[in-house]
């Protein structure tokens, strides 16, 4: 059997104790090992931002797998981090790791989604100082109001993501794949991307979905 060392981030404090993504994360994580001959040896949990690079837990890790020759195994890429230079520190530390997700995955590939998602939080920084800075031109006063202004911009994006989705769900319900499940997998299958153009379809994302289309209507 090989070793495996376990890593799990969830964004906010309400995750880390409520079990909400991070049982999620769990069970993916070990299904993989059970299927891929690992033997999970230890799990570190880090509350934190994707955005965020100061990872002390992380680096715990690493510190274990690298004593232990151990692989590290997490859920999904996008649990690692959205900058390039982190991610690009992490690979020289020369761990081994797999993401269930996306357990093919090279150093470039890897290297190139965090590319990616870089840019998406970059792109979504940028439309939300748009945002603001038009609301304050039309008077309406900042602070309080800052976070409703961002969720309704972030609202009318993921509606319209939604409304070009629908056709190709309606598709996929006419064959017979009317799960969450089933879409996800299917979805994966065609290579379709998500609303934030990186990582991988889950009956949860799907689920976003389906229940936005049924609101607008």
């Amino acid at each position: 059997m090989k070793k495996a060392i376990t890593y799990y981030r969830v964004s906010t404090e309400r995750q880390g104790t409520s079990g909400l993504g991070l049982d999620a994360q769990r069970q993916a994580v070990r299904d993989f090992a059970q299927a891929n001959g690992f033997t999970l040896a230890s799990e570190y949990v880090e509350v934190e931002s994707g955005k965020n690079n100061n990872r002390p837990v992380l680096m715990e890790t690493l510190d274990a797998c690298k004593s232990q020759h151990a692989t590290l195994l997490i859920a999904r890429l996008d649990r690692l981090g959205r900058n390039v230079a982190f991610i690009s520190k992490l690979m020289e530390a020369g761990i081994d790791f797999k993401a269930v997700d996306n357990p093919y995955a090279g150093k470039l590939i890897v290297h190139i989604m965090a590319a990616f998602a870089e840019h998406e939080r970059d792109m979504i920084s940028e439309r939300t100082t748009a945002a603001l800075r038009a609301a304050k031109s039309r008077g309406v006063e900042l602070g309080k109001h800052g976070r409703y202004v961002l969720s309704v911009a972030n609202r009318r994006e993921a509606e319209q993501f939604a409304q070009t989705l629908q056709p190709l769900l309606r598709e996929l319900r006419g064959k017979g794949i009317k799960t969450v499940r089933a879409i996800a997998g299917e979805l994966n299958k065609r290579e379709i991307p998500t609303f934030r153009k990186y990582g991988c379809w889950h009956p949860s994302t799907v689920h976003k979905v389906v229940r936005r289309l049924s609101e607008m209507h």
